[in-house]
């Protein structure tokens, strides 16, 4: 190193910039990519089941500080760290043991990546230490679980101020209504990050599916550049429903779609299907969907209770009807008849229930499952770039002919 370093020092006869500049250079050329790039890996995750507690182990490349906390009313332990990349060699979300039900993992905002720990009692943290690498294994967060009272949960394992972060940053409503050149359309992909969504019979997350479609349909759209287009997230990334909300409200969204992929016990059930709010189900399995997707916040690790419920709250009144009206012609009339020719449909394609997603007043608000996951010829095809191209064009065709039918309306 100091021969090289006494090389470089002749070309200061050159000139001190020209010195310095090799030096970096050679720096950056002899320095570890890793150390540059920072980038945290998860590499294995573990769960063991000991005489008196669960244990579960994180393997990583680098030593974090974790942020641990509880969450009642389901019990949940959430595990934040800096964002990481899950590099494993198969996906573990779902999988339990002991004291753990089921654990998800994902990107929870910019900067943050969290685990989130289903329990099947309430829990608390006895031992959480971190293992240098030793004998060929790498870092290790080790994190011991044992059974207690809900009363002692909600006391040791209360999240402090810092610890249950907000998800995003809110998008502040405009004070004034902004002068709009064009029709604004706000793409939501379902799900994301920590919440993975249905899971399809390939192992398939709902919420890769939701992204693909919602990057393909917002692609169309802006080729036609007809319209002011907006995704409430472009990458693998949590969002709580009352930010999709927020999001498409603050744009001055005129129509607001949210994409989604389903799955039902009964393998057979395939179709395309679209769903407006109401406070009243159409039927038990669009109550039940809808009870599925209003958990998203609850699946992503947020504390519910320091949130005031404006979304949920909202009930559909006076104000609201005209929105929904505009809502169920969009999806009935419109969505269904433009998407008959490229996809199979459910038997009565359109339904309605109490989607939270769904429920700004001011907006007209359709939630489409693309299709079923857990039927294995739909989830392959689903799969298919063709088939997305072809199901994507036809949700595009359906905005052009809203917004045409709205034009001619106002003549």
């Amino acid at each position: 190193m100091s021969l090289i370093l006494k090389r470089l020092s002749q070309f200061t006869d050159f000139g001190p910039r020209l010195f310095w500049v090799l030096v970096f250079a050679f720096v950056v050329i002899t320095t570890p990519v890793q150390s540059f790039a920072g980038n945290l890996k998860v590499q294995d995750i573990r769960v063991g089941v000991h005489a008196s507690a669960t244990r579960f182990v994180v393997e990583l490349n680098d030593n974090v500080e974790p942020r641990i906390f509880g969450l009642p009313d389901p019990f949940r332990v959430v595990i934040d760290l800096p964002e990481v990349d899950f590099d494993l060699e198969e996906e573990r979300i779902g999988d339990g043991a002991g004291q753990i039900l089921k654990l998800r993992y994902g990107l929870f905002r910019p900067g943050t990546s969290r685990f989130v720990l289903d329990l099947k009692s309430p829990s608390k943290v006895t031992k959480k230490f971190v293992l240098k690498p030793s004998g060929g294994k790498p870092w290790r967060l080790v994190i011991d679980l044992e059974p207690t009272s809900r009363a002692d949960f909600v006391v040791s394992m209360r999240p402090n101020a810092g610890d249950n972060p907000s998800p995003v940053t809110r998008v502040p409503v405009p004070s004034a209504p902004r002068q709009k050149i064009k029709p604004v359309v706000v793409v939501d992909a379902g799900h994301g990050g920590v919440d993975p969504g249905a899971i399809g019979v390939s192992g398939v997350y709902e919420k890769k599916i939701a992204l693909d479609y919602a990057r393909e349909v917002v692609r169309l759209l802006r080729v036609a550049d007809k319209y002011e287009v907006i995704m409430t997230r472009d990458r693998d990334v949590f969002l709580p429903l009352r930010e999709r909300v927020r999001v498409s409200r603050a744009a001055g969204a005129d129509l607001f779609l949210s994409l989604h992929a389903n799955t039902h016990p009964k393998r057979s059930t395939s179709g395309f299907s679209v769903y407006t709010l109401s406070d009243r189900a159409s039927d038990k399995e669009a109550a039940a969907l809808a009870a599925l997707e209003n958990k998203s916040d609850v699946i992503g690790g947020v504390n519910l209770g320091g949130y005031s419920d404006d979304v949920q709250n909202i009930l559909i009144d006076f104000a609201q009807a005209k929105t929904n009206e505009l809502s169920v012609e969009f999806a009935r009339d419109i969505l269904v008849e433009k998407v008959k020719n490229s996809a199979s449909l459910l038997t009565r394609p359109w339904r309605s229930a109490g989607f939270a997603v769904l429920k700004a007043p001011d907006v007209p608000s359709v939630l489409v499952e693309l299709g079923y996951i857990s039927n294995p010829q739909e989830e392959r095809l689903l799969l298919t770039g063709s088939h997305r191209r072809k199901l994507c064009a036809a949700i595009v065709n359906a905005v052009d002919a809203y917004f045409k039918t709205k034009q001619s309306a106002a003549l």
